[in-house]
């Protein structure tokens, strides 16, 4: 084999053959090679332990209202009272609206009794004291409980809810009744919002796995997960939950209202690329398929009166067509089976009887009986039959009906309170724990509060301290605004027996620049 080299030809030399030299040099290369990448590998191994390690909280605080420290040890509330940092708890009061800026310290006690350790007035007894405000007192306070577990009804955290969520697993694992989260939308771009939606569309759903897969373990046997998502997103979410809590147990697909669309100054109809969007989509999954729910109903806004309505259908049953009455059908069918027509028919006629005595309505006799029966007439040559009156109606799944976002603490994203109220109710009971991991501004741990369950929050945004916090603490107070105004709220809510004990913790993983 020869080579043109300088202008000659030169006989090229032999590549395959290494020297023994060159051969040692290429296997130390190769050594070195390897022990980088295994180096490589083992040093994000340890990464990913330290991610999944839970952190070292960096503080923490309880917030407790004056009342349940007074029925503990009323004195230590006057003592409280005269610390030097009740100056700045009054600030925090003040600019929570909370009280006025005429309100003194004495004024927690009434006139007759003021700093002597007795008489809490009713007007101030549930003032939210932070216990960060008097850290040297803060032992004293926490010792008049004897198990402090089990007088929180809330756990506030500020974390990276990954972490977070590792973190809580031993403590709350599948002790969880319902969970609800609206983590921030795969949009793509960055928005206007307190924190980033500028995910690629594989970020986003392994965000979303990496927490499902931990949230599914914090539920209980008889629990449920509501996930809210728009159009981005929601080809993702539904895929993602079907695999982490299994096809049986998807429950419902819920049409949730957003807000108005933005119409431009100029915009002219011919213009338009696409129409508003007015709808949410909120997957609800359970944990169980064998779990069943039967609370999803709502109050109408005012009770339906009963009406008579023509008994006859349009479905075309022959086993449903008899004579009822002196009347009989050639096509269509009847509203029940013959043995329970007949019997509304009795029912009828025998209140008809009843009524001649009593002179009461059919309302009233159906109410007097126990709201149980039916009735079936004859009106003219047509059959009858008598819908009760109703207050409250089975939910389907358009939830358009509601707003689905609120402005009460000015979040660009905030749940309503009334969405969140239909939420819980509907999936949990009093006392159960209510979760929300991606929790913005609050609302799930308000609602919660106010519908008498315990709750666990998780935030990493700094508008945890200026939003979820400061709200939190005035639900403890009595919050009057959101879901307060309800009259079934109301009887479980009011300022006479707001109050409770939270905890408020800050984790070293919040610190974290994202």
């Amino acid at each position: 084999m020869y080579e043109y080299i300088s202008g000659k030809m030169r006989e090229k030399p032999d590549r395959s053959e290494w020297t023994e030299k060159r051969i040692k040099q290429l296997q130390v290369l190769k050594d070195i090679a390897f022990k980088i990448i295994a180096f490589i590998a083992q040093f994000e191994d340890e990464l990913v332990k330290i991610w999944k390690k839970p952190k070292f909280v960096l503080n923490s605080s309880y917030v407790i209202t004056l009342d349940r420290i007074a029925e503990k040890d009323v004195a230590l509330v006057a003592k409280i009272l005269k610390h030097k940092g009740i100056k700045s708890q009054i600030e925090e009061w003040k600019e929570l609206g909370i009280v006025d800026d005429s309100f003194r310290a004495e004024d927690v006690f009434t006139k007759q009794k003021k700093l002597s350790g007795e008489g809490l007035s009713e007007k101030y007894q549930h003032l939210p004291i932070d216990t960060r405000y008097f850290k040297d007192l803060e032992l004293e306070i926490l010792s008049l409980f004897d198990n402090l577990d089990n007088s929180l009804v809330g756990w506030l955290v500020k974390s990276e809810n990954y972490q977070a969520l590792n973190t809580i697993l031993p403590k709350f694992k599948e002790k969880v009744q319902t969970i609800y989260i609206d983590p921030p939308f795969n949009k793509e771009e960055e928005a206007d919002y307190f924190y980033s939606v500028k995910y690629k569309d594989s970020s986003w759903a392994t965000l979303l796995e990496n927490r499902l897969r931990l949230a599914r373990d914090l539920l209980n046997e008889k629990g449920s997960i509501f996930v809210r998502c728009d159009y981005n997103g929601n080809w993702i979410v539904r895929p993602l939950m079907d695999e982490i809590f299994g096809k049986e147990n998807f429950r419902n697909e819920i049409i949730v209202k957003r807000g108005a669309p933005k119409a431009g100054l100029f915009l002219q109809f011919g213009n338009l690329k696409s129409i508003g969007v007015m709808y949410d989509n909120l997957y609800w999954f359970s944990k169980n398929q064998d779990k069943v729910y039967g609370k999803f109903i709502e109050s109408l806004p005012e009770e339906r009166k009963g009406y008579w309505t023509s008994f006859k259908k349009i479905y075309d049953r022959p086993t449903m067509r008899y004579e009822i009455l002196g009347i009989n059908i050639t096509e269509g069918q009847w509203m029940w089976n013959k043995e329970r027509a007949y019997k509304a028919v009795e029912n009828y006629q025998k209140y008809l009887e009843i009524s001649q005595k009593t002179g009461e309505t059919l309302e009233e006799y159906w109410i007097k009986t126990g709201q149980k029966l039916e009735f079936v007439r004859r009106e003219g040559n047509s059959i009858q039959y008598w819908v009760p009156p109703k207050e409250k109606i089975l939910l389907d799944n358009n939830w358009l009906d509601i707003p689905g976002y609120s402005k009460g603490w000015g979040f660009k994203t905030e749940n309503s309170e009334i969405l969140l109220k239909r939420v819980i109710e509907s999936t949990s009971n009093e006392g159960d724990l209510i979760m929300d991991f991606f929790l913005g501004s609050g609302t799930t741990t308000a609602v919660a509060h106010k519908l008498g369950r315990r709750w666990l929050g998780v935030e990493m945004g700094e508008h945890f301290y200026s939003v979820a916090l400061p709200r939190m603490k005035k639900v403890l107070a009595y919050d009057k605004s959101g879901i307060s105004k309800e009259s079934d709220v109301k009887e479980k809510y009011n300022e006479k027996n707001a109050g409770g004990v939270f905890s408020s913790t800050v984790s070293l993983s919040s610190m974290r620049i994202r």
